[in-house]
Formats: structure tokens, C-alpha cells, sequence
């Protein structure tokens, strides 16, 4: 790590570690008057954050960077609505900073309960995706927690763009401007050295590749949410709507390919997979959709044009392309043996009427986000209401699944008295 980099993370650290101190003071008032002008500037200027993105993808597209990374990368004028409309919906949400949950009495006289508290510093790492530039600094001003982001070298143009609305929206509420800082160098040295400053950083979020997730697992002193790849299922039950399965693994598949929620292998009981693949087949064909199949599902599908055997390796992959695995099961226990197995326990969905084993996917599937009759794809904290998410995590520890507001804070103890002493 080069000392010029050392010393400038250094110095980011400590004006974050000096702004968490002002945003844990501040009101939730002043916070959110933040935010809507963070959204009052992004609709403004929407333009120039167009051009600042196209730049971006015409470097990105020169450099042969990956058509999952391209779709990441992309800033169209809904990926701007979406990140407006969720700075809005954050703004709405109730704030947690401050609550006071479980009061009770005890029987020295002295009350005890606990408050829900910002972290402090969050330090953010991600590869393409500009709209988690705003998603984490919504979140992280909401939770009053100030933020190191460190975006990928393909959308920097993108990124500066944004960090100097969210700095405008920021000094207009009369928070500080270091509340929310962009990493301004793509030098991989500042990643480094950003996982190892605990005196400064309290949490790290990485959003990104496996690549990028192993190495910070393998370098961090920080304490990370994470969640290392989405190999999600869908189970496609002997009692399911078949309408309905057909409708759900189609979207769940080809909605979008580059995402860690998009299904990539698909289970079908026994008893309904000569009648549900076929269906879904002609569906995955317009898509050219590439089929691994064990060799069940093979026969069943023998002449779909893009079909191939699937190998070990299949069943634990997450392929952020248009390939799915396919495997043909006897029953729902079967369906849960293997995603136990092979889940990267991030989101599983089944497809059934019937209620008992939707209850029981629901206990025995040991992942953040298991779904009765709905697309992989709603595991998304957009979609689950909390405005937007800075990351998901796999982890048991903290927080789990999509992580909002709440997943940005801590609760510590408080205690109320009235002059007691222990005796």
C-alpha cells in the first residue's frame, strides 16, 4: 500500500469518525430534510448524471467488462426514478434512532430497557451499481451513521457526480458534508487499507463478486455484513399452481440475469415435471435460456435447443447469465436436501397450495429469505419496504437478509433511577 494512499484513507477515516459524532446528535428531522434534497438534486440534475454514467459505459464497454457488469453499471432514467422514489420512501420510514424498547422495572427499583443506536461508521465497498451510492448514504444518513463509500473504478464519473449532490443535500440541512464520503481514487490500495482502520470504521458492507468478498474475509479487522454469492432455488411442489410455477420460474430466471436473487437452479417434483418443464421450456426458450439438466430433466426436455448435462459443479454455481441448473426430485424433502446442501443461503421460494409444506419450507429452510408462491426476485429491500437496502447478508450474526435501517443500528442497555444504590 503506498503511503500517499494510507495517509489519505487515514484522513477520510478520521472526518468520518468526526461526522458520526454530529450524526448521531442530529434530529430526524434535520436527517430527512437531508435526504429530500439529495432527491430534489437528483431529479435536477438527472441529466448530467446520464452523461456522467455514459461516460462510464463506454470506458467500461471499451474494456471488455462482463454484460453482468454492464447491467449493473447502467443508470437509466428508472434505475434514477427508483433511486429517488427510495430516498422518499426512507424519509417516510419511522426513525429508529433513539427508540426505547422493553422497559421494564426491577425489583431494586431501577428501570431497564434498550436503545436502538447508530453504528458509526459504515464503510462500503461495491463494484458498478451507481444507485448504491445513494441507496447507502439514504440509509446510513437515516440511521445516523456516517459512511465511507469506495464504488468500483468503472462508474467513478458516476459516482463523483452523486457524492457532490448528496454533499449539497447534506450542507443544505446543515449536517457535514463529511457525513458522506466517496472514495476519490479507483487505486485497489484504498480498499486495503479502508478493512483494516477499526479505530476509524465500526462496520464494513461489501457488495460485490466472489472475488472481491474472499479476498476482504481474508484481510479484514473490520467487522463485515456479507453475503459471499446468491445461489438461490426455486421448488416447484408435487400440489403447486402450475400457472403459477411457470409465471414464477420464469421471472425468477429471467427477469434479470446479474442479480445475487435471480433463481439459479431450479427443483421440480417428480409428479408434475413432465407437464411443468415442457411449459417453462418454451418459455426459457424465447430467452435462450441455456438448460444444465440432470439427466431426469434431460429426457423430459430432449430437443430443447440450449440443453446440457449438468455436472457437480452446476449445482453450486451462480452463473449471473442466462443458465439454469434443473434437477427433477422426488418430493419436497428431496427439494429441501439439496438446497440445504447447496445454497449459498441468501433466497428459496416454493411453489405450492398446499399449506403444511409451505410451512414446513418455511422452517427447515435454513436461509434469509424463504418465499411461499413468489419470484427470488422480491428478496430486495425495495421490495420488502424498507426504502432500500444496503446489502444483504447471509450471516446469522446482526442482521440477516435484506439490511435497512434497523440493520444499521445497535441497541444498547439504559437504566432509569431514582437514587437507588446496590446493596
Amino acid at each position: 500500500m503506498t503511503s500517499d494512499i494510507k495517509q489519505y484513507m487515514e484522513q477520510v477515516g478520521q472526518r468520518a469518525r468526526a461526522a458520526s459524532r454530529a450524526m448521531a446528535r442530529a434530529d430526524s428531522a434535520t436527517r430527512n430534510r437531508a435526504l429530500s434534497l439529495i432527491a430534489d438534486a437528483i431529479v435536477r440534475d438527472s441529466a448530467l448524471l446520464r452523461a456522467a454514467n455514459q461516460q462510464d459505459m463506454d470506458s467500461a464497454r471499451a474494456a471488455g467488462l462482463a454484460p453482468a457488469m454492464l447491467d449493473r453499471l447502467a443508470l437509466s432514467d428508472k434505475a434514477i426514478d427508483t433511486m429517488v422514489e427510495g430516498l422518499r420512501q426512507i424519509v417516510a420510514l419511522a426513525d429508529p434512532i433513539g427508540e426505547i424498547s422493553g422497559l421494564k422495572f426491577r425489583p431494586s427499583g431501577i428501570q431497564v430497557g434498550q436503545m436502538r443506536v447508530p453504528l458509526g461508521v459504515i464503510g462500503i465497498i461495491y463494484e458498478s451499481r451507481p444507485n448504491v451510492t445513494v441507496d447507502a448514504a439514504g440509509l446510513c444518513i437515516k440511521s445516523g451513521n456516517a459512511t465511507i463509500l469506495r464504488g468500483g473504478s468503472e462508474a467513478i464519473h458516476c459516482n463523483r457526480a452523486l457524492a457532490k449532490l448528496v454533499k449539497e443535500g447534506l450542507l443544505g440541512a446543515g449536517l457535514p458534508a463529511d457525513a458522506v464520503q466517496v472514495v476519490d481514487t479507483t487505486d485497489r490500495a484504498a480498499v486495503g487499507a479502508l478493512i483494516t482502520m477499526p479505530q476509524y470504521v465500526d462496520v464494513i458492507v461489501p457488495r460485490g463478486g466472489k472475488g472481491l468478498i474472499a479476498r476482504l474475509m481474508e484481510e479484514a479487522t473490520v467487522p463485515m455484513i456479507k453475503h459471499l454469492d446468491g445461489i438461490c432455488h426455486v421448488y416447484i411442489d408435487a400440489q403447486a399452481d402450475l400457472q403459477k410455477a411457470v409465471e414464477i420460474g420464469f421471472n425468477a430466471k429471467c427477469h434479470r440475469y446479474g442479480t445475487c436473487n435471480t433463481m439459479e437452479t431450479l427443483l421440480v417434483a417428480r409428479a408434475v415435471a413432465p407437464t411443468v418443464l415442457p411449459l417453462l421450456a418454451e418459455r426459457y426458450a424465447g430467452q435462450q435460456v441455456e438448460l444444465r439438466a440432470d439427466a431426469e430433466a434431460q429426457a423430459i426436455l430432449a430437443g430443447y435447443p440450449q440443453l446440457a448435462a449438468a455436472t457437480e459443479e452446476d449445482w453450486s454455481t451462480e452463473y449471473l447469465a442466462p443458465i439454469l441448473a434443473v434437477k427433477v426430485v422426488a418430493d419436497m424433502d428431496e427439494a429441501m436436501d439439496h438446497i440445504n446442501r447447496y445454497s449459498s443461503k441468501h433466497t428459496e421460494a416454493i411453489v405450492t397450495e398446499n399449506y403444511s409444506d409451505a410451512m414446513r419450507f418455511l422452517r427447515e429452510v435454513d436461509s434469509a429469505s424463504v418465499m411461499v408462491n413468489a419470484s427470488t426476485r422480491f428478496a430486495d429491500g425495495f421490495e420488502y419496504g424498507l426504502g432500500a437496502e444496503i446489502g444483504i447478508s447471509n450471516d446469522k450474526l446482526h442482521a440477516r437478509g435484506p439490511v435497512g435501517l434497523e440493520g444499521l443500528t445497535s441497541l444498547k442497555y439504559v437504566v432509569f433511577g431514582h437514587g437507588e444504590v446496590r446493596s
